[in-house]
């Protein structure tokens, strides 16, 4: 079974950038599309962005395109999120999320079979 690690969480102000990581003990993550969610305070969660086995094929959700980059390490078992330009309307719990297919919705988070257990991204106005 995949158990998947997210860090690299925490509280930065507006403008600032973290990284997270997410990183999996129990079996390698290089057979997966991997993703990354987040969840607000009294909302639903949402999609971020997502990246294929081989990160031959990548995807944003909208309001992050030209300030996150999912990229991945499959040698170090672990893929990275870089949120630069954060705003406050960024602050959640990020996850991480994976799945043994390529051929699914991205966005639709019943499509992944893991995750993690989040970590807090805090951005202050």
């Amino acid at each position: 079974q995949v158990k998947p690690v997210e860090s690299g969480g925490g509280l930065v102000q507006a403008g600032g950038s973290l990284r997270l990581s997410c990183v999996a003990s129990g079996r390698t993550l290089s057979l997966y599309t991997m993703a990354w969610f987040r969840q607000a305070p009294g909302k639903e969660r949402e999609f971020v962005s997502a990246i294929t086995y081989n990160g031959g094929s990548i995807h944003y959700t909208d309001s992050v395109k030209g300030r996150f980059t999912i990229s991945r390490d499959n040698a170090k078992n672990t893929v990275y999120l870089q949120m630069n330009s954060l705003k406050p309307e960024d602050t959640a719990v990020y996850y991480c999320a994976g799945v043994a297919n390529y051929y699914i919705d991205f966005k639709d988070a019943r499509e992944y079979d893991f995750w993690g257990q989040g970590t807090q991204v805090t951005v202050s106005s």
